[in-house]
This record gives C-alpha cells, structure tokens and sequence, in this order.
C-alpha cells in the first residue's frame, strides 16, 4: 500500500490518498478529501482503475484530468490530481516514492 497527503497551499484542503495493486496494472484508491470535488472523484470514476491509463500519459490528459475539467473549478495550479497520480505510480511501480515540492524563494 503506498499513502500520500497533499498539501494544497492557501486553501488548506488537505487530500490523503492510499493506493493498492497487486499487480502493478490495476489498482484500487482510496481518497479522502477536504475538497468536495476530490473527495467525490471516486463516487464518479470508481476507485479502482489501470495504472498505465491514469499514469501514462502527457501531463494534463487521462481520466483524472478530464474529471477535474468537469468538476472541479478553475484552478489550475492545485496539486491533488497530481498527488492522486504520484500515488499511483509508485504503488504500480511506475515511478520512484521521492517527495515532491513546490517552493517559493524570495530575494536574497
């Protein structure tokens, strides 16, 4: 089982994310959400789904994000179906579990 949290930013709506395959193809998620419309990205998709659909793609395309342009509202730069596929692809073996972040660096 791999586990991630996301921190959005200013919004502070926090999304945890628990991924599971025993196969590395096809895998069940689990997503709790502060936001409304992430938590209710399963009741729409499933929760269960193939790896290689979700992860495998150009940046901005798949079912995730054709959910988020749906549903969600205009915010381009939230972090959750990103943290939602990083999940994902290291429970299926797609990609290394190395955190990722964002950060804002003022002027020295």
């Amino acid at each position: 089982m791999t586990k991630v949290k996301i921190q959005p930013g200013p919004c502070n709506l926090e999304t945890r994310v628990e991924a599971v395959s025993e196969d590395g193809m096809e895998v069940q998620v689990k997503i709790s959400s502060a936001c409304e419309s992430i938590a209710k990205m399963t009741e729409v998709l499933g929760d269960t789904w193939d790896a290689y659909d979700v992860c495998l793609g150009k940046p901005g395309t798949g079912p995730l994000y054709e959910y988020a342009e749906e549903h969600m509202p205009g915010h381009a730069s939230c972090p959750a179906i990103a943290g939602v596929i990083k999940c994902i692809e290291v429970e299926c073996k797609l990609a290394l579990p190395k955190d990722v972040s964002i950060t804002f660096m003022k002027d020295e």
